[in-house]
C-alpha cells in the first residue's frame, strides 16, 4: 500500500472562490492517523511561450506581478480558460503581449504534452511550455518589445541572469536542453 492510499480527506472547512482562484481548507488524516488542517489552491493552468525570431529570443515589456510587488521580465504567457486547450490560447497571448497576429507564428512547438505541476503540494495548476518560431518578416510591435537575446549559449546565460520567474526559466531551460546539440 502506498502512502497516498492511506491519506483521507475528512472534510472541507472553508472554500473561497474568486475569478483567479479557489482557496480550499481541508481536514486531512495522514498515513500515521494524524489530523492536519491543509490549505490548497485550485487555479487555471498556465502557458509560457519561448518566442524566437531570426535566432533572437523576444521578451515583452515587463508586467507588474502582485506576488513580488514588481514588474518582471518574462516570456509571453497567461492562463488557460476552462474549456480551452493550451495551444488554443497561444495566438491571443502573442497578440496581447507582443502585438503580433497568428499569421506571424511560422511554427508552434509544444515542449510538453502533459502539464508540469507548478507546486504539487499546494496547487493543481499545471504549466505548458511552447516555442513560437516567428516568421522573419513578421512585424513585432516595438512599443511592446522590451528585450531580445541571441539564441546562443552566451545569450541564454545573460537572459537567465535577468529572468526571475521560475516558470519562464524552466520553459527556457527545457527548450535549451532540447537544443543542446545545436547551441
Amino acid at each position: 500500500m502506498h502512502n497516498q492510499d492511506r491519506w483521507q480527506t475528512l472534510g472541507c472547512f472553508v472554500e473561497i472562490h474568486s475569478p483567479w482562484l479557489t482557496l480550499i481548507g481541508e481536514k486531512l488524516q495522514d498515513e500515521r492517523g494524524q489530523i492536519l488542517d491543509y490549505w490548497r489552491v485550485e487555479k487555471a493552468d498556465s502557458v509560457v511561450i519561448v518566442t524566437i525570431q531570426s535566432d533572437r529570443l523576444l521578451l515583452p515589456k515587463p508586467m507588474y506581478r502582485p506576488g513580488v510587488q514588481a514588474a518582471t521580465l518574462d516570456f509571453p504567457g497567461g492562463r488557460v480558460p476552462s474549456g480551452q486547450t493550451p495551444s488554443a490560447v497561444v495566438p491571443e497571448i502573442m497578440n496581447r503581449e507582443l502585438g503580433c497576429n497568428e499569421s506571424a507564428i511560422a511554427q508552434l512547438t509544444p515542449l510538453n504534452q502533459t502539464g508540469w505541476a507548478i507546486n504539487s503540494s499546494f496547487s493543481n495548476q499545471k504549466l505548458y511550455g511552447f516555442v513560437a518560431q516567428l516568421s522573419p518578416t513578421a512585424l513585432i510591435s516595438r512599443d511592446r518589445l522590451e528585450a531580445t537575446y541571441p539564441t546562443t549559449a552566451t545569450g541564454i546565460k545573460h537572459l537567465l541572469q535577468n529572468l526571475t520567474c521560475l516558470q519562464c526559466r524552466a520553459v527556457l531551460l527545457e527548450w535549451w536542453l532540447g537544443q543542446s546539440n545545436t547551441i
